[in-house]
């Protein structure tokens, strides 16, 4: 998800004192590893070659839930948060022309307590996101989609929500939305390990979180 840095630190400041360590990279270098150069060169092949555009990620399945953030990137999940291998992402990110920047890969929170080693990419690339409710909202007079709605796994739960089987009638309870008609999407986003990976050539780095080639 390429708007994390922002919304991990936003989840953070209602998070464990614990639990903020693991909200970042501890591994940031841009040079890659023989092992994640390998990893970047076999996915960026493959997710070009069948998601080359934002109509093929929906045509596969992933919805549009942000809009353009600060480093030119729309994301799109498919709401499968374990990825099962390196040609199944869980989310795909494309610029406003929609061609392919870039992919998100995940790994449940609950099915390993530390980074993940996988794909021989340093563990420390990883980072931890905690769990959310993500919505698309519709104008009811323009049809207009907002996008980038969201709020903690303890904000829905307070409201009487439930966030592993989100409604929009929670929503409206909590007058996000006038009528549940005006919720497009909602679905929960759980609590991740999640690694960022760009497919388009990136002088900063595969894993770096701004592209100087990418402009808003």
């Amino acid at each position: 998800m390429k708007s994390i840095p922002l919304l991990a630190f936003l989840l953070a400041l209602a998070a464990p004192a614990c639990a903020l360590a693991d909200q970042n990279a501890t591994y940031t270098a841009g040079q890659l590893s023989t092992s994640e150069t390998a990893f970047v060169s076999e996915i960026s092949s493959y997710l070009m070659a069948h998601y080359p555009t934002a109509a093929d990620a929906e045509r596969a399945g992933y919805i549009r839930y942000t809009a353009e953030d600060e480093t030119g990137a729309i994301s799109y999940a498919n709401l499968r948060w374990q990825s099962s291998d390196a040609h199944h992402p869980s989310q795909l990110w494309y610029d406003k022309n929609g061609k392919l920047l870039g992919a998100d890969y995940s790994v449940l929170l609950n099915e390993s307590a530390s980074r993940p080693q996988l794909w021989g990419v340093n563990p420390g690339r990883w980072v931890e996101f905690d769990g959310h409710v993500h919505w698309v909202a519709k104008d009811p007079s323009t049809g207009q989609l907002k996008y980038d709605q969201w709020m903690p796994d303890q904000d829905f739960t307070a409201a009487g929500g439930d966030p592993e089987r989100p409604s929009a009638s929670t929503l409206v309870a909590m007058k996000k939305v006038g009528s549940a008609a005006q919720v497009a999407t909602i679905f929960h986003f759980p609590s991740i390990w999640d690694l960022i990976v760009w497919v388009t050539p990136n002088p900063n780095g595969a894993f770096a979180w701004k592209n100087p080639l990418v402009t808003p």
